[in-house]
């Protein structure tokens, strides 16, 4: 019975602990850094850097999604390897350009500055979110439990996908006020 319980995926599993424990791991490393300043390092090349990255994540993202429908399963997974590394790449280049920079106020006003910041409030909330939701669909198909695999694919694709392409968004939005 114990066997049983690992294979599905259930809390007594060490990789359903440790996908938690980095769930939860990564926001609160991030939050804590963002406090942290360094001085005496200029990586404002950074930001233009992480939104293409961003960019190339949400069309390889859309380009594995095809993939799979093709019945590309090897170019399906190696698409989605590629956007998980995208996406930590990006974090560590996030991370560093706010941890060497002062913040940067968006200048927009009206109705303009409440939509970028709806759609930054949700791109962080998601981004966030998608950490679990992504780990345990790749889990899943690494198990080759592949049914359980699309069910959470299904709502894990268009969350990261809105990430993504949503830091792009951001980028653009906020590119004319940095210093």
């Amino acid at each position: 019975m114990e066997e049983a319980s690992i294979r599905t995926g259930t809390a007594k599993d060490p990789a359903h602990k440790w996908v938690v424990i980095i769930s939860i791991v990564i926001p609160v490393l991030v939050a804590i850094l963002f406090k942290v300043q360094i001085k005496g390092y200029d990586f404002s090349f950074l930001p233009p850097i992480y939104a293409t990255i961003n960019g190339i994540t949400a069309v390889l993202l859309i380009t594995a999604v095809t993939a799979i429908k093709n019945q590309k399963r090897r170019l399906h997974e190696g698409l989605i390897k590629v956007c998980m590394g995208l996406s930590a790449l990006f974090l560590m280049m996030y991370v560093a350009y706010h941890m060497t920079s002062e913040p940067t106020a968006f200048g927009g006003t009206g109705w303009i500055k409440n939509l970028y910041f709806f759609i930054l409030i949700t791109h962080i909330f998601l981004s966030v979110g998608v950490i679990p939701l992504v780990l345990f669909t790749f889990l899943r198909a690494w198990r080759k439990d592949f049914k359980r695999h699309r069910r959470l694919a299904k709502i894990a694709f268009p969350i990261w996908l809105y990430v993504a392409i949503t830091g792009v968004i951001v980028y653009l939005m906020i590119s004319p006020y940095y210093r």
